[in-house]
């Protein structure tokens, strides 16, 4: 996929950027204590970044989409294309009646290939200029096969009837797959937010239980210290388990994205889409949700250690 820097790209990545700079600005200290300031310092980083990245992501996703509506066009224009040379015309002439009608995100292709018949160019050249120009692998293995057919001389008729057939049955598969993985892919999405779910409980409620009875036992036991939300401590030495839950949730939502791609469409690319929207859909979840209990977990503690003073 060729990336073009276009107007939206400038907008959205100057957006993102001013709101990383603002984010570094007001909430994170470079000289004393230095690091974020602030809980939400993170979250508000990372909504930075997906916001100067947003029209790279939808381009990619559009990509994809338009590669599908090539290969679903393209079966319409082998079909008009056979029964074209059916009539007795040769291929360059069916192509060029083909090209009439209306492809949809083909179509400017198909205009060009038939201009470039119209202008003398040889008819092995101007289909692999088409099939080069549309950078779909079924679309230049049809047009390899077409080739090599009109090379041998053989029924170009009958070579492009089992093309179309051939393309109809990998997009049937394609559909009946997708289709078949669509439960998985709920599937996937509900284990993985359960999951994120499980992360959030263990890191609020059972990390600081833990924590607190490793003091309680520390000093007679000598017990390491288990520390999350500011708590939990002992003498021995400190663990902070926040890093390694959200570095599990991102390692989870990426792999699992991944593979749901692979069982639905066939291709790693296909699962991208899924492993951004799961991996910040739960690190955003984790990390605010953690971070405000953390925050009012202290504000909480603060005037009960003054009064207590």
């Amino acid at each position: 996929m060729k990336i073009e820097i276009k107007t939206k790209h400038k907008l959205f990545m100057s957006a993102g950027f001013l709101i990383i700079l603002l984010d570094f600005i007001f909430f994170f200290n470079f000289l004393k204590d230095f690091g974020p300031s602030i809980w939400y310092f993170n979250p508000v980083l990372v909504v930075g970044i997906l916001l100067g990245t947003f029209p790279f992501i939808t381009d990619f996703m559009n990509e994809t989409k338009r590669q599908k509506e090539l290969e679903f066009k393209f079966l319409e224009f082998v079909r008009n294309l056979v029964e074209n040379v059916r009539t007795g015309i040769s291929i360059p002439q069916a192509i060029v009646y083909s090209a009439r009608t209306d492809y949809g995100a083909l179509s400017p292709y198909v205009k060009k290939i038939a201009n470039q018949i119209e202008w003398g160019f040889p008819l092995q050249q101007a289909l692999t200029t088409f099939a080069n120009d549309t950078r779909n692998d079924v679309i230049k293995r049809s047009v390899a096969i077409v080739i090599e057919a009109q090379k041998s001389g053989g029924d170009i008729g009958a070579v492009l009837q089992s093309v179309t057939e051939s393309v109809w049955e990998v997009k049937k598969i394609k559909d009946e797959r997708k289709s078949s993985a669509y439960t998985q892919t709920i599937q996937g999405y509900i284990i993985y937010f359960f999951f994120v779910a499980i992360m959030i409980v263990m890191q609020l409620f059972l990390i600081p239980k833990l924590g607190a009875i490793g003091g309680e036992l520390g000093s007679g036991l000598g017990t390491i210290g288990v520390s999350s939300l500011g708590g939990g401590g002992g003498s021995g030495t400190s663990i902070e388990f926040a890093p390694i839950f959200i570095a599990t949730i991102l390692i989870q939502g990426l792999f699992a994205g991944l593979m749901l791609g692979k069982f639905a469409e066939g291709d790693f690319k296909s699962g991208v889409k899924h492993s951004l929207f799961m991996a910040i859909g739960g690190y955003l979840i984790m990390s605010t949700i953690t971070g405000a209990a953390t925050a009012n977990a202290l504000a909480l503690l603060i005037p009960y250690r003054l009064l207590k003073k």
